[in-house]
């Protein structure tokens, strides 16, 4: 059965490689008969034009960007209700791209996943929920949200090359975050932590397995605890997350439930797929949604 898609582009994805891929994306499209390319031209604006396309009635919606505007995609697609029957296809030119790889979507293969999004397979995917929001990737807090912000003072680099660059600036300086973390069966208190991540998928960060155990397919998050060290324990572990082994050093805890609540002295800033958010309390509960989206993947 051939689909009726439609491809949503973020030209300032990839501080600009959207726009530059942005020939190569409608002549891989427009080879299997695609010819509705959207491009946005404010931050955020992919949830908009998503919506616009489900209203018209497309069955197939291609995001354009990395996990940020892929995210935002999902986000419109779920909240209309149409995540049983609308499937999103994922193209890569953004900053990390991390879902993409835990999926084993060819996104950096534009002819490829034309192909898909017209006539290809799709699978059910989980989703993470926080403060009313849909998460493909991640959820993160502390250290996490220090490279975030430093990341907007960078110009000069793009890919993942950035995230590791900021990561590295910020490895001694940043000074940790208290978090309690409660599931259904067990509360934990209080603890001083470089970094909290709540998984969906296993890569972040453009070059980090962070969560090597997670499945989008299990109704489980994977709480990645990294606690406080010393600075070359923090060394340590930023290496051994790019292969995953952080979660055999004596710092890091990992837990999967259904659920999380976590518990700061304030109000958090976290993000949720690269984006920025604030949360409203304290206490933030995060939840898996199970098979809320599907994505397209051979």
């Amino acid at each position: 059965m051939a689909h009726n898609v439609c491809v949503i582009v973020n030209p300032a994805s990839g501080r600009g490689s959207g726009a530059r891929a942005l020939p190569a994306i409608r002549a891989a499209f427009s080879a299997v008969g695609v010819s509705d390319v959207r491009l946005t031209d404010v931050k955020g604006g992919e949830a908009a034009a998503a919506r616009k396309a489900l209203d018209a009635g497309f069955d197939t919606i291609v995001a354009c960007g990395g996990d940020g505007t892929w995210g935002n995609v999902a986000n419109a697609i779920i909240a209309a209700g149409a995540g049983g029957q609308v499937r999103l296809a994922l193209v890569a030119t953004g900053t990390g791209n991390d879902f993409a790889k835990t999926v084993g979507a060819p996104a950096r293969d534009f002819p490829t996943t034309a192909r898909l999004a017209v006539e290809g397979s799709d699978m059910g995917v989980d989703v993470g929920r926080i403060e009313g929001r849909h998460f493909l990737n991640v959820s993160g807090f502390g250290f996490d949200i220090a490279v975030l912000e430093d990341i907007e003072r960078i110009s000069w680099l793009k890919g993942d090359m950035l995230y590791l660059y900021s990561a590295l600036r910020q490895l001694f300086s940043y000074g940790g975050v208290d978090v309690g973390i409660a599931t259904p069966r067990r509360r934990r208190d209080p603890r001083r932590h470089l970094m909290l991540i709540v998984a969906n998928a296993r890569n972040f960060g453009g070059s980090f397995k962070i969560a090597p155990g997670a499945s989008v397919t299990d109704g489980k998050l994977d709480a990645i605890s990294i606690h406080d060290a010393a600075p070359l324990a923090r060394m340590r572990l930023f290496a051994a997350a790019t292969k995953g082994t952080h979660v055999l050093a004596p710092e890091v805890l990992v837990e999967q439930s259904p659920s999380f609540t976590l518990e700061f002295p304030v109000p958090p800033a976290f993000e949720t797929d690269g984006e920025y958010n604030r949360a409203t309390g304290a206490a933030v509960h995060v939840e898996c949604v199970p098979r809320a989206l599907r994505v397209v993947t051979p």
